[in-house]
């Protein structure tokens, strides 16, 4: 059985609400509709930590190789965002592409976790939109501060759902209604669980962080004036809409954004290098540093 909370504003004040149908019933007892309510992000994490890679299709959109073992990117706290919130694309970019993932909700300190034992760690589940500014794709390609780290670039939401089965569950993005991703969590090399012993070997988590697991193939830009949604079976779905914002006032500070072959070719799901260009070769899994955990996926 899965239970579902909200963070809400409620006549002014913040207020966990317990989902009932299409209903939200707030701990003194007043209720309100969900389609009514005022959301707010479903948690406060203190770090969003991002898997690059981990839905094969997506690893094969780019013409890859699925890595020896998960890589992550930092969100910071700022870049939070909360079903229903507008999601903001900088006057001076034009590459702001969304991508849909279910976001894994930790639930009490820890490090060190085992495999077998991560469950016991993991609150609970929301949905994520892991909106990136591809204009930056070739400044910050390895941190992805700039790309993935603008504010209002990391919605969650709407809820965060208790006992929810994560194996074999839809995972559509649809833009303006229709659908631009269709994918499922059985397409991921690595596992819920999975990610989360991998980072608690060198990085405690408290409760309310967050981790997102990837993305499915097919992110695409967006443009202001669109809604995007984020579907995941027995989550719900996650609403915003993309709304244009004046270009930032140091526009002559700092790397700009480019329009590069890179950058068009990441935000449209191209491979970069250019197809027949050599890629470096991924380590041996007999090579490796550390015990890996075989993926459930191979390429």
């Amino acid at each position: 059985m899965t239970t579902e909370t909200r963070r809400i504003l409620l006549d002014g004040a913040v207020v966990e609400a317990l989902a009932d149908g299409d209903t939200l019933v707030a701990p003194d007892g007043r209720r309100v509709a969900a389609d009514d309510a005022v959301h707010l992000p479903p948690v406060e994490p203190t770090k969003i930590i991002c898997c690059h890679l981990n839905h094969v299709s997506r690893v094969r959109e780019f013409g890859g190789t699925l890595p020896p073992a998960p890589t992550y990117f930092h969100k910071p706290v700022s870049s939070l965002n909360a079903h229903g919130g507008a999601v903001v694309r900088p006057a001076n970019c034009h590459w702001l592409n969304y991508e849909g993932e279910v976001a894994i909700v930790i639930g009490e300190r820890c490090r060190n976790v085992a495999y077998d034992d991560a469950a016991a760690v993991i609150a609970g589940y929301t949905i994520a939109n892991d909106f990136g500014l591809h204009d930056f794709r070739d400044t910050d390609a390895g941190s992805m501060l700039r790309v993935k780290g603008a504010d209002t670039l990391c919605p969650l939401g709407p809820g965060l759902v208790r006992g929810w089965d994560w194996q074999a569950k839809s995972i559509r993005t649809l833009v303006n209604g229709e659908v631009r991703q269709d994918g499922s969590t059985d397409e991921m090399a690595w596992d819920m669980h999975y990610l989360v012993a991998d980072i608690t070997r060198l990085i405690t988590l408290v409760p309310g962080d967050v981790i997102l697991s990837g993305t499915p193939a097919m992110s695409r830009p967006v443009e202001p004036g669109d809604v995007v949604t984020v579907e995941v079976e027995g989550l719900g779905a996650l609403t915003n809409h993309v709304v244009a914002g004046p270009e930032p006032v140091s526009d002559h500070v700092g790397a700009q954004p480019t329009d590069t072959d890179e950058v068009r070719s990441t935000a449209q799901g191209g491979d970069w290098p250019p197809r027949g260009t050599r890629r470096p070769a991924p380590t041996p899994r007999d090579q490796l540093p550390y015990p890996a955990i075989r993926p459930r996926f191979e390429q």
